[in-house]
């Protein structure tokens, strides 16, 4: 068979084929999304409805959140879905739709993980200029312009991924529809495509990463001439959970996409499983609920509704 699109659906042959452990993953997974979405939309809402939370730290945290309910809504549902179910096809257009709403939510989270440093930089290097330099104009930008190149670049994956002809099996080994195992089903020429999403994960990836790290390589320069020990203490906790989550979500992209074709192997899913279910579990944690303003923002809305509770009774009563 030739032609460009000759598979019409692919099989996703996802995490395991042990019958046994489908249902206990499912539990697991199920219980990592629901906590990924209060835990992200609670932050989400919280920046909403507290003043004090108006802040372009908490502005840029918004949409790292829900680019983080996005990528992993995108890829969640439909491998949950296939752990109980024996119909693992997903269409040529659902699988093309899904890896492209991967490609730009993950290249977004990027972007905003470099914006976010930039905005910690100026606070804490030069917090004299941070009013004027980060405004809320400038805010918007950024964020336009982190959404602007993942969406091209999201489409550059896409089309060097799906454009070329597909007459292998359809089965990908994996959960869901991920540049590596769809290109091993291409029956045609695929070192262009891979050089390709190499070279564009490289850009955005190292890029966005060099901004990151110079940035907390300033934050820290500053905070060690800290004359409080406390304050000290505090940047540098701060500053130490930031980067693990950096390392653990770059370190694990890295791994799947800049690695030879010929050196992908199973570890790659644990890998997946890492940067798609697992990092966007602990970004709420690791990037508002360890700071102390979300800590009182979330005390002043509990006492909120409990007061409302008390003053409903006493109305009713």
């Amino acid at each position: 068979m030739e032609g460009n699109h000759t598979q019409t659906k692919f099989i996703l042959l996802g995490i395991t084929d042990s019958p046994c452990a489908q249902a206990p993953l499912f539990g697991l997974f199920l219980f990592i999304y629901i906590v990924t979405l209060v835990g992200n939309l609670g932050i989400m809402v919280l920046v909403w409805v507290v003043p004090s939370l108006h802040t372009p730290m908490y502005f840029f945290l918004t949409h790292f959140s829900f680019a983080d309910v996005c990528y992993s809504t995108v890829i969640s549902p439909k491998m949950l879905a296939d752990l109980l179910s024996e119909d693992k096809t997903i269409s040529f257009a659902g699988c093309m739709m899904q890896f492209h709403g991967f490609a730009f939510f993950a290249t977004a989270e990027c972007h905003l993980l470099a914006v976010m440093a930039y905005d910690r930089h100026f606070a804490i290097c030069n917090p004299l200029l941070y009013v004027t330099a980060i405004s809320s104009r400038v805010c918007w930008q950024l964020v336009a312009w982190s959404y602007l190149f993942a969406f091209l670049s999201a489409i550059i994956y896409t089309g060097f991924i799906f454009g070329g002809s597909f007459c292998k099996l359809n089965r990908i080994d994996h959960f869901f529809c991920d540049a590596s195992p769809v290109l091993k089903l291409a029956c045609s020429d695929t070192q262009s495509s891979e050089a390709v999403i190499y070279a564009f994960v490289a850009i955005n990836g190292v890029s966005t990463g060099m901004i990151i790290l110079l940035s907390y390589i300033c934050i820290l320069r500053t905070v060690l001439k800290m004359r409080s020990a406390r304050s000290r203490s505090r940047a540098f906790n701060t500053c130490a959970s930031h980067l693990a989550a950096v390392a653990l979500f770059y370190g694990t992209i890295f791994f799947v996409y800049l690695q030879p074709a010929a050196s992908h192997s199973s570890l790659d899913k644990v890998a997946s499983i890492v940067y798609t279910m697992v990092t966007p579990l602990l970004n709420p944690f690791i990037y508002s609920l360890r700071n102390k303003e979300v800590k009182d923002a979330l005390v002043k809305c509990r006492r909120r509704i409990l007061d409302h509770c008390r003053h409903k009774r006493v109305v009713i009563s």
